[in-house]
């Protein structure tokens, strides 16, 4: 009996030493921090950048959603508002990519993706993100782990910036192609009032 009360005394007292490799619990959705015992976020600059496939939102058009630099292991990631202060994870994520999953933040049972084992993720590693129909702007936030002992807090991507359904925004692209698309309009127009007797 002693030697089984000292077991789960033993296992109690280490458990929280491996971090959590299958996935950030719920109590991380506002802040964001893992709950690694005894370990602080790296103060240098992050060696990841989150890219976005456009920086207009369109309700209901899915947008993908990278992690760029080195391997890594852990991850939570979510949408946010740009427009408030509010830590709700916002809109709702597709099928997590091979080695990701949910996590249920602000009630929502896909608003944030973590990951699911502690694998190696890469680039090649996409997410799919839905925007809600309420939100103008919003920009993703994740933290990452290398591993348990390093990570980086606040990892943020540009804003996106809700759009007008119009030629050259609603096939994801961005208000730089919009203002191009404008440009070659303008072009011929000028041609052909050149072109008419005055």
């Amino acid at each position: 009996m002693e030697l089984l009360m000292f077991s789960l005394v033993l296992l109690q007292g280490i458990s929280p030493c491996f971090g959590f490799p299958n996935g950030a619990p719920t109590s991380a959705c506002d802040d964001m921090v893992p709950r690694h015992t005894g370990v602080q976020p790296q103060p240098t600059p992050a060696p990841y950048t989150i890219l976005t496939s456009t920086r207009t939102l369109q309700t209901g058009q899915p947008i993908t959603v990278t992690i760029t630099g080195t391997n890594y292991r852990g991850v939570l990631l979510e949408a946010r508002s740009a427009a408030s202060t509010s830590t709700n994870a916002l809109g709702s994520w597709q099928l997590p990519p091979p080695d990701t999953k949910f996590l249920q933040c602000s009630g929502n049972k896909e608003g944030a993706i973590t990951h699911a084992n502690t694998n190696l993720k890469d680039d090649t590693t996409v997410f799919t993100w839905i925007p809600p129909n309420n939100t103008n702007t919003i920009y993703f936030m994740a933290t990452v782990a290398q591993q348990r002992t390093v990570y980086w807090l606040n990892i943020r991507s540009g804003t996106l910036i809700k759009g007008s359904e119009g030629i050259g925004l609603a096939t994801g692209g961005n208000p730089g192609m919009a203002s191009k698309g404008f440009l070659l309009l303008l072009a011929p127009c000028m041609l052909v009032s050149q072109m008419l007797p005055r």
